[in-house]
């Protein structure tokens, strides 16, 4: 009984999440894509409209009850910047995860992104010490786009930092700092993030 709570409770939370993200997204400019369902709310931020653009049955999980692992944090979509974009592909799932856009995040079709991951194509800060904390980043400067290709699997806690491809079918492990493009069918873990081997197909 007490399970069969546990289910009704959770399924009112994806319906109310999903519905409260669907008419703050249509105020702001957010495209979300038909069959796309949110547990807890997602913070999503831009300067201009239409620069977020989730694609069809997306997952945004950001309650720590609604996955194995727990998340420390909401899902958060944000543009620095009025020409960022963040664009997530049909049936991506993302949990806990941190995007941050100066310029460009894409994310591809069927990825799984785990838990607290956080994926950013900015240095935020410039890189001379002269008035760092308080000087206006350059963001032309200091940030390059970042593209994660299809059906890409990156472990809880890993940080995709600028500038970085992710090829088609990749996987990168828990943890892992990566600051270089990754082939696709590869296996990449570490700091920073280095080639672990080639993901082999089986033909039955």
């Amino acid at each position: 009984m007490f399970s069969v709570f546990l289910n009704k409770r959770q399924a009112v939370i994806w319906q109310v999440s999903t519905w409260l993200t669907r008419i703050y997204g249509s105020l702001i400019g957010i495209t979300i894509g038909v069959g796309t369902r949110f547990s807890g709310l997602a913070h999503m931020t831009q300067i201009d409209r239409h620069s977020i653009s989730l694609g069809r049955r997306v997952i945004a999980v950001s309650r720590p009850d609604a996955t194995a692992l727990g998340v420390s944090r909401p899902v958060i979509l944000r543009c620095l910047t009025r020409e960022a974009r963040i664009f997530i592909d049909d049936d991506s799932g993302l949990s806990g995860t941190v995007i941050c856009a100066a310029k460009s995040v894409r994310v591809g079709k069927r990825c799984l992104i785990g838990a607290d991951v956080s994926i950013f194509d900015t240095d935020f800060h410039q890189h001379s010490a002269d008035n760092r904390r308080y000087a206006k980043p350059d963001f032309d400067r200091i940030s390059a786009p970042i593209n994660i290709g299809d059906d890409v699997f990156i472990g809880t806690r890993a940080i995709i930092q600028k500038g970085v491809t992710v090829g088609n079918g990749a996987i990168i492990a828990a943890g892992s700092v990566v600051t270089k493009d990754v082939q696709a069918m590869t296996i990449v873990g570490g700091n920073p993030a280095t080639f672990i081997r080639h993901i082999v197909i089986e033909i039955v």
